[in-house]
């Protein structure tokens, strides 16, 4: 992960830094001070993760995010205050979390856990599937969910459906760690897709799916998750 760290304390910047850096998978592409140095940092350096203090001179953590959001809606960011008040702010800009000062290390770590897993998700996975007219690779990015029809499956995707041969569990088992979850034994959900849950059916994309009794406790369970490692 590639981090760039600003705040008006430099003790407290340098101090992320040698934290951040400790983890061999991190990097800390500059420290900043100011609002200014934020922008102007992070049009060089394209960090994944923007790491900010929210009281600023001048120009503060989140006219500074806003200023950011015009160019970039995708880059992470995570306040750093000394009052959570501000910090509740963070949904105007699609913060990822807040960390007030002075900063604990467990829950700095639990932040960074938390990034790391947001930045998983969007990495692209492809699936290789043997289907009706040959071999296809598919985003799994775009899958609403996968049904079960004995040895075939059928992939209802955004860019329509496909049908190839194989079992759910194999496939299921393939995606694992990239948030999909069955809500009956012959459904495997994209979470991400998920826009509402009733109590025995859930809306994926433009689908309306059955939540069967067994796999509803889990499924629920996989849901919150997966809504807990993507907002604060």
């Amino acid at each position: 992960m590639r981090v760039l760290v600003v705040d008006d304390d430099k003790l407290v910047a340098v101090s992320l830094k040698t934290i951040l850096e400790a983890d061999g998978e991190i990097t800390v592409v500059g420290l900043g001070e100011a609002g200014d140095d934020a922008i102007r940092l992070y049009r060089e350096q394209h960090p994944d993760i923007l790491l900010m203090d929210i009281e600023m001179a001048q120009l503060n953590g989140m006219e500074t995010a806003r200023r950011i959001r015009k160019f970039d809606e995708e880059v992470l960011i995570v306040f750093i205050t000394n009052t959570a008040q501000y910090a509740i702010k963070g949904y105007e800009v699609g913060a990822l979390d807040y960390i007030l000062k002075p900063i604990p290390y467990f829950s700095f770590s639990q932040q960074l856990r938390k990034a790391e897993l947001q930045l998983q998700k969007r990495k692209t996975f492809n699936l290789t599937l043997l289907a009706e007219g040959g071999m296809h690779r598919l985003n799994t990015a775009t899958i609403y969910y996968i049904e079960s029809d004995g040895h075939t499956v059928h992939f209802y995707t955004q860019e329509g459906s496909i049908t190839a041969s194989g079992l759910l569990k194999s496939y299921e088992e393939k995606l694992a760690g990239h948030s999909f979850a069955r809500c009956s034994n012959c459904y495997l959900v994209n979470l991400a897709h998920v826009s509402g849950i009733a109590q025995d059916t859930v809306k994926v994309g433009p689908y309306q799916l059955p939540v069967s009794r067994t796999k509803r406790h889990g499924f629920l369970d996989a849901m919150s998750s997966y809504i807990d490692s993507s907002v604060f």
